[in-house]
């Protein structure tokens, strides 16, 4: 009898960690802290300066401000822009995308998305523009980038602005250039789930030399300096010892970057064939960071559904996600904003039913990797 055939549902191994951020060593992040914390500069001092200034270089774009959290960065963003009424973005996003919308008074108007890549669909995004419609604010889902050039040409074919909740992207690219400089603004986050971490923290990129201006003045109150806000902010600072642990991981993103792909690539090949096992297209042009790697699980081809594989995965001692499901239609806060249902989310609808989100990080090996898609092909047959 083959080992597959024979593994038991019960759990065998030890449990696995379903992420495990990989950080530099604490030596090298107090060198860069030490003089700044000696100095009694704790917050948006030299440190966060060096940090900004790293990433711009890396990302190849004008400006770079810290913030305190993506969730911040994109209140920020949507305010320094001056956005009204409504704002397009998809259903199929983490809730902290919509709520920057929520926060700024703004109405969300959600969009279905891709069957193939579960990024927002470009086509129904222009479908439900109208003369209310301010803004896209897209997603690079997953790290796999948005269709850009298609939102790009719609936005300014209607004065649109077009940000990107960049959240899983850094280190991923789209036809060859870094995430970070696309639209008017893309805004990172540094959360220990990410590839670059900061323990907390976020990255506003733009090539705007006004909107830096802006946010850089709204993360702190809305001064710059004069003591006369310029705008309503908020205390969205990061602090130099955030600064100074993001610093420190910088060089380790493209390996990261790499295992994550390895890892990604090796799920492939040993899922790719397990019937009812649907896997995220990602453009032969592109490269996603892979922030997380998701199935699609179909009941009727796989047998069960994916809440059932979860389960006995669990109880293998392989945990998983549902990123994301509800989709944020189908959460309180925004089902009055889509009266109607799932009418015209089709494909998120489906999607969100079905995704499962599996284990991956730099750490995870080969052999942890090979233990999760063999349970999954047991679990099929």
């Amino acid at each position: 009898m083959s080992t597959t055939a024979s593994l038991s549902l019960s759990a065998v191994d030890s449990p696995l960690r379903f992420i495990r951020p990989t950080t530099p060593s604490i030596r090298e992040v107090l060198n860069n802290y030490v003089r700044s914390f000696d100095d009694g500069m704790l917050t948006n001092g030299d440190i966060v300066v060096r940090l900004e200034e790293t990433v711009a270089d890396r990302l190849g774009v004008a400006h770079c401000v810290a913030v305190s959290s993506c969730t911040s960065g994109l209140m920020l963003v949507l305010k320094a822009l001056g956005i009204s009424g409504d704002v397009i973005l998809p259903s199929f996003t983490f809730f902290a995308t919509g709520h920057a919308v929520l926060w700024n008074g703004l109405r969300p108007v959600f969009a279905d998305c891709d069957r193939r890549d579960w990024t927002v669909d470009a086509t129904d995004v222009e479908r439900r523009i109208t003369e209310r419609t301010s803004a896209i604010l897209a997603v690079h889902l997953y790290g796999n980038p948005a269709r850009i050039e298609a939102l790009q040409q719609i936005a300014t074919r209607h004065g649109l602005k077009l940000i990107f909740d960049a959240a899983h992207a850094f280190g991923s690219s789209y036809r060859g250039s870094p995430i970070g400089g696309f639209g008017d603004a893309e805004v990172f986050s540094l959360s220990p789930t990410k590839l670059l971490v900061a323990g907390e923290g976020g990255l506003v990129c733009t090539n705007d030399s006004t909107l830096a201006r802006l946010v850089r003045a709204a993360r702190n109150y809305g001064d710059n300096g004069s003591y006369d806000p310029e705008l309503v902010g908020l205390n969205a600072r990061m602090t130099e010892f955030n600064a100074a642990l993001a610093l420190a991981g910088m060089d380790m993103v493209e390996r990261k970057v790499e295992r994550h792909n390895r890892i990604a690539k090796l799920y492939t090949n040993l899922l790719a064939a397990t019937p009812g096992i649907a896997l995220q297209r990602i453009d032969t042009d592109d490269r996603s960071a892979y922030k997380d790697f998701c199935v699609l699980i179909s009941p009727a081809e796989f047998g069960m559904n994916r809440d059932r594989v979860g389960d006995l995965l669990q109880e293998q001692g392989i945990p998983t996600k549902k990123y994301f499901c509800p989709p944020l239609h189908r959460q309180r806060v925004f089902t009055s904003y889509c009266p109607s249902g799932d009418t015209g989310l089709s494909n998120t609808a489906r999607i969100s039913q079905t995704v499962l989100s599996l284990p991956i990080y730099a750490a995870l090996s080969d052999e942890a990797v090979r233990r999760v898609a063999q349970a999954i092909r047991h679990i099929a047959r």
